[in-house]
């Protein structure tokens, strides 16, 4: 068969595959990144049907789907929204850094594999999954609830992290020395302090600059710049996902929604190659023997992040009821997490299989914990007598103001 043709029939098949499968999460409000993962576990290599001649291809689109992952969250923010938060959640960010990132990298290190691959594990067990849970979100009805800004304000933090986080773990898988991880540090640091000044000072004029009343140039506009930049960045160690994060916040009112709606379906298309490639690099033979290390750090992270979330709603004044649906609500680990796993893999192969194993436990279990921390809490924590007075406190932190009626800082949508 000629090699255009079978790439054709490959690709084909994997979207058909893709969008039925997604069909099926949505009927029965489930997150399709599982199944995803395990449709790249099924067709990789060590799976029931290898896939070749697409490969190629694949890793391309994949690369593609982080970028415009990232590109799709900073649209979701704007400069201001990201300065207000870091002052008022620094607090809540802080704490869900520790709680969540030292038993990743504690794991790592038990396991023997190094303190490079203990920065990326912590990475992976740390960073919520701002799509499973904002699904999460809508799914349940939450959005107006009074801790729907907490939980969204510690996704905000996490997200700024990882314009931090991202570059310091390239010049560590780089082999960058203390010197040279020093220097994209500060090159970072520096980039994500310029884009912040000029979006808050001057985010009108570049979004007058790239608007477009034709929505095929701003298509074409958007992506080409994000893609020109991402380059930019990753040559410079900075991260592409970091890159095409800036270009995001840089971008501002009717130009960020419209660039949001005409990129959201691609973003969708590539995200989901991105978890499909990563399964497909991943040999379902080498998940058994990381399974039960990944079943732990999945219990022990999903208790802090309910830990993380009960903190931070605490500051935000939130009653006992507030506090845990804000807790149970964080747990989920998705995309962040399979990004962070698959720029590491070359230096501790395991990781990708346990990352696999970890994601796939926590993206089913993060809904479930939304749904049930709080009643499970109450009961645990309350007698029969006092049952009454519990229903009364969990009706007043789920009641709406005026202030929460309205849109949410923060995704509000799911990424895929």
């Amino acid at each position: 068969m000629h090699n255009t043709t079978a790439v054709l029939i490959e690709l084909g098949a994997i979207i058909l595959a893709l969008g039925l499968l997604g069909r099926i999460a949505g009927r029965v409000g489930f997150s399709p990144i599982p199944l995803y993962l395990l449709v790249g576990l099924a067709f990789g290599h060590g799976g029931i049907l290898p896939l070749q001649a697409s490969e190629e291809f694949t890793a391309t689109g994949a690369e593609i789907g982080v970028i415009l992952l990232l590109l799709l969250l900073g649209l979701e923010y704007s400069a201001s929204e990201l300065v207000t938060n870091l002052k008022t959640q620094y607090p809540s960010g802080a704490v869900d850094f520790v709680l969540n990132a030292v038993p990743g990298a504690a794991a790592a290190l038990i396991l023997g594999w190094g303190p490079v691959a203990a920065v990326a594990l912590a990475g992976v067990t740390w960073i919520s999954s701002s799509g499973v849970i904002a699904k999460v979100l809508g799914d349940l009805g939450r959005l107006g609830n009074r801790e729907t800004p907490v939980v969204l304000g510690v996704l905000v933090i996490e997200d700024l992290a990882m314009a931090v986080y991202l570059p310091i773990l390239t010049a560590l898988l780089a082999g960058a020395g203390l010197a040279g991880g020093a220097v994209t540090l500060l090159i970072s640091l520096g980039t994500v302090g310029a884009v912040l000044y000029l979006a808050l000072r001057h985010g009108r004029l570049i979004s007058r600059a790239v608007s477009s009343d034709s929505a095929e140039t701003l298509l074409l506009v958007v992506l080409g710049l994000t893609l020109v930049v991402a380059g930019l960045a990753q040559e410079l160690q900075v991260s592409a996902a970091v890159g095409a994060f800036l270009v995001g916040i840089a971008l501002s009112g009717e130009v960020a929604e419209g660039a949001s709606s005409l990129l959201t379906p691609l973003r969708d298309l590539f995200a989901a190659v991105f978890f499909v490639f990563f399964g497909l690099s991943t040999n379902p033979a080498d998940i058994p023997p990381v399974l039960v290390p990944a079943l732990i750090l999945a219990v022990v992270t999903a208790l802090t992040k309910v830990a993380t979330g009960w903190y931070a709603a605490h500051r935000a004044g939130l009653r006992g009821a507030g506090r845990w649906r804000a807790g149970g609500t964080l747990v989920a680990r998705g995309e962040f997490s399979i990004v962070i796993a698959g720029l590491a893999v070359g230096v501790e192969p395991r990781l990708g299989p346990l990352a696999t194993a970890y994601v796939l436990i926590l993206v089913v279990l993060g809904p479930l914990t939304a749904r049930f921390t709080e009643p499970l809490a109450r009961r645990l924590t309350r007698g029969p007598g006092k049952a009454a007075g519990t229903e009364a406190e969990a009706g007043a932190d789920a009641a709406t103001t005026p202030e929460t009626t309205t849109e949410p800082t923060g995704p509000t949508h799911a990424n895929a």
